[in-house]
């Protein structure tokens, strides 16, 4: 059983933002931004490709519900999955990482920095 599955169950103990019968938002333990929550299914899904259109369009509510929850809503955040191992999924369950509280920076680590523009 993968970790989010254990928070779902009730077995690792988390700080929920947000809760309904389907989806549960939590602060993250190594935050990224001031503002830095998961926003996963209960059920569990492995990765966004493998997600049906109905869960993400319940899903897609949930998601603006915690922004709004968050204080987010109106200022701006930035919301990210990381699909498989190439695109950097570490937990193999879905989830979505709300970033917000301030002005992000856009991490270019990625690039070549020598490379022209």
């Amino acid at each position: 059983m993968c970790v989010f599955c254990k928070i779902v169950n009730g077995e690792i103990p988390n700080n929920t933002v947000h809760e309904n019968d389907d989806f549960l938002a939590f602060h993250d333990l190594y935050p990224k931004a001031p503002i830095h929550v998961l926003v996963i299914p209960k059920k569990h899904i492995e990765n966004f490709q493998s997600v049906d259109p109905d869960t993400m369009a319940a899903m897609t509510p949930f998601i603006q519900e915690t922004a709004k929850i968050l204080g987010v809503d109106e200022t701006g955040y930035r919301l990210v999955t990381n699909n498989g191992k190439d695109g950097g999924q570490e937990i193999f369950h879905l989830h979505f990482h709300l970033l917000g509280g301030g002005k992000l920076r856009w991490d270019h680590s990625h690039e070549d920095p020598h490379k022209a523009l």
